[in-house]
């Protein structure tokens, strides 16, 4: 089976409910708890996506040192606020550096 009606139904689909974000009113986005919503929202997916990088092997956790300790890393340079190139290098290094011994 091909998976290019999955790719091209998902492309559709995205494209769809980013057009549906054009057609809400404005007084609805105005309501202050819609907007901390939205706010908030693409903060959780990153952190979801960080997490779910930092710890998953395919289908399994691992917990790999050099990567964790890169995690940690960053997240030290997050809580120091640190800009977000900052963070990337700090974390990238540290666990390349790890790799490396």
């Amino acid at each position: 089976m091909s998976l290019w009606p999955l790719v091209l139904g998902t492309i559709a689909g995205c494209y769809l409910l980013k057009l549906a974000g054009y057609f809400v009113p404005s007084r609805v986005l105005d309501h202050p708890q819609v907007r901390r919503l939205v706010e908030l929202v693409p903060v959780a997916l990153l952190a979801a996506l960080v997490v779910v990088e930092a710890l998953a092997d395919g289908r399994h956790i691992d917990w790999n040192g050099a990567r964790m300790a890169g995690f940690a890393a960053g997240a030290v340079a997050v809580w120091r606020r640190a800009p977000f190139i900052v963070v990337v290098v700090v974390a990238g290094l540290v666990a390349a550096l790890l790799r490396l011994a």
